[in-house]
């Protein structure tokens, strides 16, 4: 007499208990279930580009270019008059700064036949996908420009503290001087915070509200967090308006946290800023000053005075970082700019095959550009 058998899915055991006959699986019965909820991946979200300059000239003026005139200062000659001598004039002395605007778009398609078949909103969800490219799109281009600046300065290696100073916390230990220098140990420490303001204050770069803004890597902020003297953005004493991503500041400078810092890998072929959006390149030379402008359309300028220097660190391109190295950038007031001839739309693509395709894109008309150099430090650490 043939054993008892039993029915059930693909899970069913080979040799069920107290089944012995011959058992079978019912697959086609099984329905796959699909969550309403759609899932999406995490990415950042705009950072960079809420500190830039908007200029919207070009919305209502026809060209591809906003020029931005800057007055130099005059010398400070603290010698006093002499009675009957007349004073010495002088001339006024400008220089011009380009952003050059250019398309940027991204667009998707869909079948008729799939829109009919899914359970998706499938317009919806691409919707929300382009508007999410937009920002990255837009916060990658806003860091290279920022990243094609002249300065920087380096971290702080503490591991060759002795041991009576290792827990002192205002030990700041060996700068490096460069990328090469970059072994792993040198982090973004007081002392790297420090040096960096310097830089921009010495320069009389005035500070966004208060502060100065530095962007830093998730792992920049967890060395920053073991300080005591850190500050999160729920302990301030007074709670105000606060910048997005910003966790927390420490003596005049906010940090904001984002992934979207350049990570410069271990190892790497070579580092240069030649490509990057805002990078300089001679170009054009105006009656008013000279204009250092990327030649790649919307990829902005940096300025060229007579009297202009590389600073000191200015990294054109650098190799050797045997560890992995974090691009923090420090910047103060009108660092770079945005010119905006057209925002960024969301645009139909209209009937396309009878109806039978849909297209979906956001489009916009821009340009990003460094408008003070002097203004944005870069900080290379481990």
């Amino acid at each position: 007499m043939a054993g008892s058998a039993v029915t059930g899915t693909s899970a069913l055991a080979t040799a069920p208990t107290a089944y012995s006959g011959s058992n079978s699986q019912l697959s086609q019965a099984i329905q796959t279930i699909w969550s309403k909820e759609i899932l999406f991946q995490a990415m950042p979200i705009l950072r960079f580009e809420q500190f830039a300059v908007k200029k919207t000239e070009l919305g209502v003026s026809p060209g591809l270019r906003v020029n931005f005139l800057r007055y130099k200062n005059f010398t400070v000659d603290a010698t006093p008059l002499t009675e009957g001598v007349r004073m010495t004039t002088n001339a006024l002395t400008a220089e011009q700064i380009a952003i050059t605007v250019a398309e940027h778009g991204y667009a998707v398609a869909v079948s008729e036949l799939l829109l009919n078949a899914s359970f998706d909103d499938i317009m919806a969800s691409a919707s929300r996908l382009l508007g999410r490219h937009m920002a990255q799109y837009l916060d990658v281009q806003a860091r290279d420009t920022l990243s094609a600046a002249t300065s920087a300065t380096f971290g702080y290696n503490r591991s060759n503290l002795t041991a009576s100073t290792t827990f002192n916390t205002y030990a700041e230990g060996d700068v490096g001087t460069s990328i090469g220098d970059l072994d792993g140990n040198h982090k973004l420490t007081t002392g790297a915070i420090k040096d960096s303001a310097l830089v921009l204050a010495s320069k009389n770069i005035p500070r966004i509200g208060e502060t100065y803004v530095q962007f830093i890597h998730p792992k920049q902020s967890r060395d920053l967090r073991s300080n005591p003297e850190f500050i999160e953005v729920t302990k301030y004493a007074a709670p105000g308006n606060f910048m997005l991503g910003e966790i927390g500041r420490l003596y005049d400078v906010v940090f904001i946290e984002t992934t979207q810092v350049k990570k410069l890998a271990a190892n790497q072929a070579g580092y240069t800023t030649t490509g990057l959006v805002g990078a300089p390149s001679d170009q054009t030379s105006y009656a008013n000053g000279a204009v250092k402008a990327n030649t790649n359309p919307g990829s902005g300028g940096n300025p060229l005075s007579a009297d202009y220097t590389a600073e000191k660190g200015y990294l054109s391109a650098a190799t050797g970082n045997t560890a992995d190295v974090y691009e923090s950038i420090m910047i103060g007031d009108n660092a770079f700019g945005h010119a905006i001839a057209l925002p960024v739309e969301l645009r139909d693509g209209g009937v396309l095959d009878f109806g039978r395709e849909h297209a979906l894109a956001w489009y916009a008309i821009w340009g990003l550009g460094i408008i003070t150099d002097q203004a944005i430090n870069k900080v290379y650490t481990n």
